[in-house]
């Protein structure tokens, strides 16, 4: 370790690996050598992973690195049901394991993972650790759990049976289940739904945000800022941007708004080339793509992106077609835009873009012709979901797969809609928001392609179509756009 330090005092740089970094790392910090402790956090913040971020943790609480021990921490929380698998959760003391499951930054889909994760722990060691079960139970949201998993799962193990605090916690909940109200913990990622047409077919800038691990939405509020509707929404490099729409009078702009998440403040960027309404919007590479729309006169095939960094917007090689009211998405380092319209009639086409040859490409049609459709990439394929076929309103949904080029049907949705958003939050696909035949609705719904079923989610607080919706993820601040823990 000597000779590496030695070597780094002439020469600025440091053979660095996975074997000697923790043992150089000990010798920096002894011999506070600071620029050498810091390339060897940074060296550790690119190596965080499932099967060592707890190592990483601990070593942190013993050395002064207090950055890389907040972003080891943040990894075990967001991580948690990987790491929960590996050795280094094993090892943990009990002090530790609570002050993982006692965060409200803990990530897991449902709460049956933390308690399956504490009866792990203890059966690791059990006579050492039965001790600290109803400790640690305490931590476990268990009102946050369906009554049958307690019954069956809970209730009935073995750690629980003979511990009398463990039963008498657990009977009180079930009792109590209709005067308590969990607290959910922090999602690991907000949905925004933007702006639209009410009701009355009025603009507005209403900004509401879904918490999935509540399912509540909470109102943003967003007095100042000027209502817009057909527009594109996209989150990047911590601002979400809107681009182009309907504003005021139902002009179509190419002005490019991005709201700061922090200070919850708009400011105006670089215009596009081209006005678009009922534009498709998605993010690739850490830029913002806009294709086609609507710019007062012409259904548009041109397509442009914008890159934060210069400020810019460059334009691509139009499309195959003219298209308005369709959706796109990135896959893989490609772009797939479906179906819309072309002046002419509902499309059933659909291309792809190419970033690197600068080119688009037709691919296999749906199977039906679909303008105001959602289109999202989800588990490595293309989902085209609802929209207008010309004579009616859709609920159908079809999925296309990249290698053989090929579409096919899933499960309709519960609700037909079109003009609607759609993402992904948390490995399901949520629909928001829409015209429902006559006038726009609240309602939300998601899709799970494991069960290859629809399901509802909270309405929002004012129906909408013609709204736009983007997914926020590694908030600082994501409490601010969750429902409060004391509500």
């Amino acid at each position: 370790m000597m000779e590496l330090i030695i070597k780094f005092a002439y020469t600025g740089s440091v053979n660095m690996t996975e074997s000697n970094a923790q043992r150089l790392f000990m010798a920096a910090d002894y011999l506070n050598i600071v620029e050498l402790v810091q390339i060897c956090c940074n060296f550790f913040e690119k190596m965080l992973c499932a099967d060592n971020c707890i190592g990483i943790w601990q070593l942190t609480k013993t050395y002064h690195a207090p950055e890389l021990h907040l972003k080891a921490f943040h990894y075990v929380l967001s991580h948690f049901e990987e790491v929960v698998f590996g050795e280094e959760f094993l090892q943990l003391s009990a002090q530790d394991v609570i002050d993982i499951i006692s965060s409200d930054n803990l990530n897991v889909r449902q709460e049956a993972a933390v308690f399956e994760a504490i009866i792990r722990w203890i059966t690791h060691e059990p006579q050492e650790r039965e001790g600290y079960t109803d400790l640690l139970l305490s931590e476990v949201r268990l009102s946050m759990m369906p009554t049958e998993y307690i019954q069956s799962h809970v209730l009935s193990n073995k750690l629980l049976t003979d511990n009398l605090q463990c039963q008498a916690m657990v009977s009180e909940v079930i009792k109590c289940r209709d005067r308590i109200v969990g607290r959910p913990r922090l999602p690991s990622a907000i949905l925004l739904a933007i702006g639209g047409l009410n009701s009355g077919m009025a603009l507005t800038n209403v900004i509401e945000a879904f918490d999935v691990r509540a399912n509540h939405w909470m109102n943003i509020r967003n007095l100042s800022e000027v209502p817009r509707a057909y527009h594109g929404a996209a989150y990047l490099g911590g601002y979400v941007y809107c681009v182009g729409g309907f504003a005021q009078v139902f002009i179509a702009t190419n002005s490019v708004r991005r709201f700061d998440l922090s200070t919850r403040t708009w400011q105006e960027v670089a215009p596009m080339y081209y006005h678009r309404a009922n534009v498709s919007v998605t993010v690739l590479n850490g830029c913002i793509y806009a294709m086609g729309g609507y710019d007062g006169h012409t259904h548009l095939s041109c397509a442009e992106f914008y890159q934060p960094e210069t400020n810019q917007w460059l334009q691509i090689a139009p499309m195959h077609q003219q298209r308005s009211h369709a959706s796109c998405t990135a896959l893989n380092g490609k772009i797939y835009i479906c179906g819309g319209f072309d002046g002419n009639g509902e499309l059933q086409t659909a291309e792809c873009y190419n970033p690197e040859t600068n080119q688009w490409t037709l691919i296999s049609p749906m199977s039906s012709r679909r303008s105001g459709v959602g289109v999202i990439a989800y588990n490595n394929h293309v989902y085209a979901v609802g929209g207008f076929n010309g004579t009616n309103h859709l609920q159908t949904a079809e999925v296309y797969n990249p290698h053989t080029n090929t579409w096919r049907n899933i499960s309709s949705m519960m609700t037909l809609r079109h003009s609607f958003s759609i993402e992904v939050v948390e490995e399901r696909l949520f629909v928001v928001g829409g015209i429902t035949g006559i006038t726009a609705t609240s309602n939300v719904e998601y899709y799970d392609s494991e069960t290859n079923e629809w399901s509802q989610a909270c309405d929002m607080d004012v129906g909408r179509i013609a709204l736009s919706c983007c997914v926020l993820s590694d908030l600082p601040n994501m409490a601010d756009y969750t429902i409060p823990c004391d509500s």
